[in-house]
């Protein structure tokens, strides 16, 4: 059985280091010409998978926008994840779940699971209830071959409140989901499967992240106003590692998928002169 981790490393090496989301929010369907129901949804997710399933390493839909149509969303995320694990991308699921027990277990059991209807390659999850308490993730991640992405720098401002806060030891919060995750990959090769996410938007992070040895995604990448650029001055020697995100700069282009194409070929072009350095 082959780890995420190294499934992933061969998927930024033969497609390139990107991956885009699939976030299907009222405003970009309306942009779309579609219909902000399940016949607008399935269009645009179909229309996406079409565009760019074969071409990405790494496709993102966000539950959210699945789940606000009820049982009828969740079914069409559903046929999503398997149109892409067919067309070849890694399936990284956006859910940022957390929880303890046996609450924590089952949410892995929905995503990890190779029998489970919403089975990915990989989730995003929240460590704010304690890093320990996402164990049965790692664990069932483990088992399987899948990844767990752990939110540790976000871009959004309130979540420096949380995340910078420091603990009796004088670690940031942050900087003790980070040791934690490096924990988890130690010894990994090419690249752990137990990943970090922290913003594109952040700058200079302060934080150390050289011995994560696992893939960091970069949301905030062009709408919300980073560039590929930036991520020099964020994650500086561990450019390596980083996986650069891209949703609304991509999905904007639609609904031609060729258009759609065209500006995942051009973020992802921007991507590699950066991360070439």
């Amino acid at each position: 059985m082959e780890t995420f981790g190294v499934r992933l490393h061969r998927a930024m090496t033969e497609r390139g280091p990107l991956c885009v989301g699939i976030d299907p929010h009222p405003g970009l369907l309306a942009r779309w010409g579609l219909s902000d129901d399940v016949d607008g949804l399935d269009r645009f997710a179909r229309t996406v998978v079409e565009a760019i399933g074969d071409r990405v390493a790494v496709v993102k839909p966000q539950s959210a926008f699945f789940e606000r149509f009820g049982a009828r969303g969740v079914g069409i995320l559903e046929s999503t994840i398997r149109q892409l694990r067919e067309s070849g991308a890694l399936v990284l699921l956006d859910v940022k779940r957390g929880d303890i027990g046996s609450t924590v277990a089952a949410y892995a059991s929905a995503y990890l699971d190779p029998a489970a209807p919403l089975y990915v390659d990989a989730v995003t999850a929240s460590p704010y209830l304690g890093v320990g308490s996402l164990a049965p993730m790692f664990e069932l991640a483990a088992t399987h071959g899948g990844g767990v992405f752990v939110l540790a720098l976000t871009s959004n401002p309130e979540g420096a409140q949380v995340q910078r806060a420091r603990g009796a030891d004088g670690r940031t919060v942050a900087q003790t989901v980070i040791d934690e995750i490096s924990q988890l990959n130690a010894g990994a090769q090419p690249l752990g499967s137990f990943g970090l996410v922290v913003g594109a938007t952040i700058g200079d992070t302060g934080h150390d992240l050289s011995r994560v040895n696992g893939p960091l995604l970069a949301p905030g990448l062009g709408a919300q106003g980073a560039t590929a650029a930036d991520l020099r001055t964020v994650f500086g020697s561990s450019l390596p590692s980083v996986l650069p995100s891209y949703s609304r700069d991509v999905l904007g282009a639609g609904p031609d998928p060729a258009a759609l194409r065209a500006a995942a070929e051009r973020v992802l072009a921007d991507c590699r002169g950066v991360l070439a350095d």
